[in-house]
């Protein structure tokens, strides 16, 4: 397998397709953030959610890529992938706007809110399958790791903007008004995605497995592909202890720090500027710390930046305002997180052949999210037990297990990592011509 090549080019912002793609998950990650923000503060100050209940909505948040992430992959690689992405903003926007209208009328309740969580959890397996299926076909292998950054910064921007308008929008506006604006990005996203024109082509119907032999298919190519393999298991042991960690992180402040929503709006976005500077370094920090070894740094750095969140505690006990390590950790996490996940993205979309990456960003997910509702249950066990300091200190021992096979493992030496095949753009000529075509690689590393 050689590596992949790439030379100067001109930049996807010529691309029109991709700028309607870039376009409509901006408008998405707005309101998602503003979701993720408003929905917890609701559950919390309004419904007077416990930290089990505040458990049992996170478990409801991501039990739909244990249930149906595995069958998502083999479905969405026989679908068009523009269309799964349509159809899944439009159920989340449905959904939302049926929470926004029962608070505003006094029915709010804690299972309502496990039942929308459930529901849109299931629609985001199959917008998250489809999209990052969707990107290599739709700009071609050479632009996917340019792709990837931009994505991401986009979601930093939004996390970092959205927490700190968001925070002080609570002081004045009801949490569920916040819920509705992110009624109207879902709309307007599903606008700019029927505006995509790129045509994509299918395989043919008689070349489809079985919907079982489908799945295994892709279960086997990330358990048995070398490299692939300790990063989903990594990656999936990492996620299982930092959701018990974040599920939990809006109530720890609220309820052990003391401190209100507008100060959470500080502290989320002060992190969401450590993604904003991670995407923009991270083509130039994979440069010069190599494709493998910046995989296997982020993750060995992950436990000692987290503890900075139970450690605020400690600080605030002495007097310092736990603020400034929530904000320091936060922010350099997120600067290694972001290198983290643009670089194993990019690599396993290169990797993996066009015809299995909906199965292969399933099974990766299945793997990686499936214990995220035992985790949620188990963290708000842990911490109604033994208090919540106590369970985000285990999060710091499980990080630290996370990140032993990659530290073990050839990343940590790889300058390049491999890449096994290809990708052309969906068609070998976008319907509508962008406005600049981005150049063709020639034989350099990226």
């Amino acid at each position: 397998m050689e590596g992949v090549a790439s030379t100067p080019r001109q930049s996807l912002v010529h691309h029109p397709d991709f700028r309607r793609l870039w376009a409509a998950d901006a408008l998405a990650q707005v309101g998602a953030q503003l979701t993720a923000l408003a929905l917890p503060v609701y559950a919390v100050t309004t419904l007077g959610a416990s930290a089990l209940q505040m458990g049992y909505l996170t478990s409801a948040q991501t039990a739909a890529f244990l249930v149906v992430g595995l069958p998502a992959g083999a479905w969405v690689d026989r679908m068009r992938k523009r269309s799964v992405l349509i159809w899944a903003d439009v159920v989340r926007g449905l959904v939302l706007a049926a929470v926004v209208v029962l608070a505003s009328v006094g029915l709010g309740s804690m299972p309502m809110l496990y039942a929308a969580g459930l529901i849109i959890s299931v629609a985001t397996v199959f917008f998250d399958v489809a999209h990052l299926s969707y990107v290599p076909g739709l700009v071609g292998l050479q632009h996917v790791s340019e792709g990837n950054t931009k994505l991401q910064a986009t979601y930093s921007v939004a996390a970092v903007a959205v927490p700190a308008v968001g925070g002080s929008l609570l002081k004045v506006l009801a949490a569920p008004v916040l819920i509705g604006v992110n009624v109207v990005t879902y709309f307007a996203s599903v606008a700019f995605l029927a505006r995509i024109r790129k045509v994509e082509v299918l395989p043919p119907k008689d070349s489809h497995l079985p919907l079982g032999p489908a799945i295994a298919e892709g279960l086997r190519f990330i358990t048995r592909t070398p490299l692939l393999n300790r990063l989903v298991y990594s990656t999936g042991v990492s996620a299982l202890f930092s959701t018990m960690g974040w599920s939990m992180i809006i109530y720890y402040v609220v309820t052990t720090l003391g401190l209100g929503s507008d100060a959470i709006g500080v502290v989320m976005s002060a992190s969401a500027v450590g993604g904003i500077l991670g995407a923009v370094t991270s083509r130039r920090a994979t440069d010069v710390i190599g494709e493998g070894r910046i995989i296997a740094f982020s993750a060995f750095l992950t436990p000692f930046l987290f503890a900075a969140i139970p450690l605020a505690s400690t600080f605030q006990d002495d007097g310092v305002d736990a603020r400034i390590p929530l904000i320091v950790g936060g922010f350099l996490m997120q600067v290694t997180q972001t290198w983290f996940n643009v670089s194993q993205v990019s690599f396993r979309q290169r990797l993996c052949p066009p015809y299995l990456l909906g199965r292969m960003n399933a099974s990766f997910r299945f793997i990686v999210w499936g214990g995220m509702p035992i985790a949620g249950i188990v963290g708000g066990l842990i911490a109604n037990h033994f208090g919540v300091v106590v369970m985000l200190w285990v999060v710091v021992v499980g990080e630290i297990l996370a990140a032993l096979p990659l530290m073990l493992s050839p990343f940590r030496t790889m300058r390049v990592l491999p890449g096994s095949r290809q990708v052309t753009a969906l068609d070998d000529e976008p319907d509508e011509a962008p406005d600049e075509a981005p150049g063709e690689p020639d034989d350099a590393r990226p």
